[in-house]
């Protein structure tokens, strides 16, 4: 009894847990845009680059489309001068002679982290003070740069970021990452930013000033983390600053990927997280609501069976069979308020309909997160741009080999 009593918690805990993201979701102003845009500096994009898919193209362009009063400069940055990448971005550069556009060759890698360490190259030649961090595959609105700035008007407001939307998974296995991040990791944000205010930042477009970035020691200082947009924005807040979202939400285009990279993906991001924030990583398999009351649907279904043959008609049974009907009748109403709370999150975040076929990437992304949060506390090796890492604790990387 005491077991099914906290199974029933369980189950009832994570359907609240469900509620309370999607109602703090529904009070964000997403996609709204900042009626003044008079404010409009300088600004420096820095964009680390490696690879090249079929979607960079038009994700690279975006930021050549922007439609902003003030100076831009583009630095891209890659490693290898054979990377396929230079060869397009020399193509953007000569379709845009008008744009203040730079390719740069970052060889020199100054840490564990590849992408922070074109970051401390491009820093050098930024040429103004509001810089903008952006990763590879994200495409922007031409509105963007413009909208994402105002909040850095306020002398307090230390980082901008905003949220991204995965917006062509292809596979079954990128519309389960697809429901990690378009239902579910905005709405866990928002949740967390309930109980207090944002001290890390969203890595997908980031915009600081040069005075925040000196004070925590440049991205220098950043060079061996794995997470470097939270300890970007944790760093900020941790001087006084705050960190604003921007309700502008921008596009994460995906090359074609299968369950093998996927799974990496999701177990990288797992282990970053759980690095990050070890003890609200834990408690997160609670608001997983398809796990419990199944589990809480499983375990009376077991213990009904049980009794049923040795005491048919005694109360205990009657008990056990309503139990049984209570539990399936809970488990319905958790799948329907799940499915239903994910579909709205996702139509909200994409500004698109969702084919009725979701519902089960929702279930299934439910259940296939038991085993990345288990295996997040497993190990404390990443593979990340080819490269095998350990995490040590406290989110700094060595090579897997070393130590």
């Amino acid at each position: 009894m005491i077991l099914h009593l906290i199974l029933a918690a369980l189950a009832l805990l994570s359907l609240a847990i469900t509620l309370w993201q999607w109602l703090a979701a529904r009070r964000f102003p997403l996609h709204q845009r900042a009626a003044d845009i008079s404010f409009a500096p300088g600004v420096t994009l820095l964009k680390p680059l490696k690879g090249l898919d079929p979607e960079t193209r038009g994700c690279l362009e975006s930021w050549f489309k922007q439609d902003y009063r003030g100076p831009v400069q583009l630095l891209f940055g890659v490693a290898a001068a054979d990377d396929p990448v230079c060869e397009l971005v020399r193509k953007l550069i000569a379709e845009h002679p008008q744009a203040n556009t730079q390719l740069v060759l970052c060889p020199e890698q100054l840490g564990p982290n590849a992408k922070v360490s074109t970051l401390v190259h491009l820093e050098r030649l930024a040429q103004h003070d509001h810089l903008v961090v952006s990763d590879a595959d994200t495409r922007v609105p031409p509105d963007f740069l413009a909208q994402i700035l105002q909040p850095l008007r306020d002398p307090q407001a230390g980082l901008v970021n905003c949220f991204y939307a995965l917006t062509n998974p292809t596979t079954l296995a990128m519309q389960w990452e697809a429901v990690a991040v378009n239902a579910d990791f905005w709405s866990q944000v928002l949740q967390s930013r309930t109980l207090k205010p944002l001290d890390f930042a969203l890595g997908a477009v980031m915009a600081t000033r040069r005075q925040q970035l000196n004070e925590i020691g440049g991205f220098r200082a950043l060079v061996d983390y794995l997470a470097d947009d939270y300890q970007l924005g944790n760093q900020i807040a941790k001087r006084g600053y705050r960190i604003e979202l921007c309700p502008v939400v921008v596009e994460c285009r995906e090359r074609e990927q299968g369950w093998r990279e996927v799974w990496a993906h999701q177990l990288r991001w797992a282990r970053t997280i759980r690095v990050c924030q070890p003890v609200p990583y834990f408690f997160s398999i609670l608001s997983n609501a398809t796990l419990w009351p199944l589990v809480w649907l499983l375990a009376s279904n077991v213990q009904f069976h049980r009794s049923f043959p040795t005491y048919p008609d005694s109360p205990e049974t009657r008990t056990g069979a309503f139990l049984v009907l209570a539990t399936f009748f809970l488990f319905t109403f958790g799948l329907v308020l799940r499915s239903h709370s994910s579909r709205k999150l996702l139509e909200a975040l994409t500004q698109a309909t969702v084919p009725p076929g979701w519902d089960g990437s929702t279930t299934l992304k439910d259940l296939l997160q038991v085993p990345i949060w288990a295996l997040a506390f497993l190990g404390n090796t990443v593979v990340w741009r080819g490269q095998r890492l350990r995490v040590l604790p406290g989110g700094k990387l060595i090579p897997a080999s070393a130590g």
